[in-house]
């Protein structure tokens, strides 16, 4: 489990109950059954709308991974190049032909195999660029549900308000001054549920899908740049310090060697 997403979580709606309950509200007053029907049931609806339905079948799949650990061994990943390279200006780019079926990853597989078949390095670097780029267009279009969400909840919880607004003109001329005050509040409980489930609970997935997706997309550039430097027979030396650069700073030692 991402523990960042769960205390996250859990933090703003301990916040929100604390706020509540901090201005005497009973959390019962907050609880409208037509609220929650107009906007987070409008919302989910014109999202299935804009999006292709595919993406909305998949949702439950991609949201999961906002709440899923999924560490990458960057420093593994480049120590394993690092050690290609070595191979390969000793023995010549053929001796990894029988490394490749060994990686993990199908991506570095690809490559390290174009690589061993003796593809042109621009033909290489274009194969490679084009499968990252479309597994960009896939992320991209699993993160577009709840973005689509996050953006038409407060239009709908404003829609409701409205809705609300509408009923307690009509009561105006019963003269009950309570029955205006009740409508009203009544009429921002809808804003109040589009504020809070596009900030509480679209957005923040939204951006965490997006965060993950960088970070795949890094690994996949460092496999790109490393396989390119092996096939040119780069200096050991020169691939590690170039794929180092992708590290944060605090985790370039692990990779200088014992004699450096």
């Amino acid at each position: 489990m991402d523990i960042a997403t769960i205390i996250g979580f859990g933090s703003a709606v301990v916040v929100f109950a604390f706020g509540i309950l901090s201005a005497g509200l009973n959390p019962i007053d907050i609880v409208d059954v037509p609220s929650v029907l107009i906007t987070f049931g409008g919302a989910t609806a014109c999202t299935v709308m804009a999006v292709p339905w595919q993406n909305t079948l998949e949702l439950g799949k991609v949201t999961r991974k906002a709440f899923r650990e999924e560490k990458s061994d960057l420093i593994g990943l480049i120590k394993t190049l690092v050690s290609f390279s070595e191979k390969a200006r000793r023995e010549g780019l053929l001796a990894l032909e029988d490394d490749v079926n060994e990686l993990p990853e199908e991506f570095l597989r690809k490559g390290i195999t174009l690589v061993v078949d003796g593809t042109d390095p621009e033909l290489v670097r274009n194969i490679m660029e084009t499968e990252m780029s479309n597994i960009a267009s896939r992320h991209g279009a699993g993160k577009a549900w709840w973005e689509n969400w996050g953006a038409l909840a407060p239009a709908f919880g404003m829609i409701g308000t409205l809705i609300g607004l509408v009923q307690m003109l009509k009561n105006l001329g019963s003269g009950d001054a309570s029955a205006i005050g009740t409508g009203m509040a009544a009429a921002l409980i809808t804003t109040l549920y589009g504020s809070m489930g596009a900030n509480m609970i679209a957005i923040p997935i939204m951006k965490k899908l997006m965060r993950k997706s960088e970070d795949e997309l890094l690994v996949r550039q460092i496999m790109i740049e490393g396989t390119l430097s092996i096939q040119s027979g780069d200096n050991p030396r020169i691939v590690k310090d170039k794929l180092a650069s992708y590290l944060p700073p605090g985790e370039r030692g692990v990779l200088k060697d014992e004699n450096d």
